[in-house]
């Protein structure tokens, strides 16, 4: 079972493709599961809503789809020894500054990695329009099949980002550990006002 944290554009058009994928899911938000029905109700039978320690708790897997602002409402027991996909971008207008890294002395994964102790977090899905999640995948060697990157310091979260990634339609480029993403990756866009959460 895959679970959301932040239930915005990104994870709810990854949630659409891991259900098509045969997936189950359960989704969260800060707003609490009932906020969530519409959602639910689209995606069928094999998604629920629950809190944000419920879902880190059941899922197997959680993808964090969150303000970078609110790292640290992650819930750290429930996540331990599991793999965490990191979606976060930061976004100072949205996020206020953290010194950190406006420095360059961390990254976004490394401080999700600091915070969830006992985790396994890999970057994922952070650089791809929402939409295009749904649209732009092609099966493996296609012509122009898109590649997109992830980082680890745990080589099985970094397998199990691969994939994923495949089955929905894409290759992937391995940066190696956290460290490298502060200079290879950037968010291809700013987000929208609406929609993350």
């Amino acid at each position: 079972m895959i679970g959301f944290i932040g239930a915005g554009s990104i994870a709810g058009q990854a949630a659409r493709k891991a259900v098509q994928l045969g997936y189950d899911v359960i989704l969260s938000n800060s707003r609490g599961p009932e906020t969530l029905a519409d959602l639910i109700a689209e995606l069928g039978p094999t998604a629920r809503a629950a809190t944000v320690f419920q879902t880190a708790q059941d899922a197997d897997v959680v993808m964090a789809a969150i303000p970078m602002a609110a790292y640290q409402d992650l819930p750290v027991a429930p996540l331990r020894g599991k793999i965490v996909i990191d979606a976060i971008n930061y976004y100072p207008p949205r996020d206020g500054r953290i010194p950190a890294l406006d420095t360059g002395e961390m990254t976004t994964s490394g401080l999700v990695q600091q915070h969830l102790e006992g985790a396994e977090v890999a970057k994922g899905f952070n650089h791809i329009a929402a939409a295009d999640i749904a649209i732009d995948g092609r099966p493996g060697g296609a012509l122009g099949r898109r590649a997109l990157t992830t980082a680890s310091d745990f080589p099985e979260a970094a397998a199990f980002v691969t994939a994923l990634y495949d089955r929905f339609g894409f290759d992937t480029v391995n940066l190696g550990p956290l460290s490298e993403l502060a200079r290879r990756v950037r968010p291809s866009r700013l987000p929208r006002r609406t929609g993350h959460c």
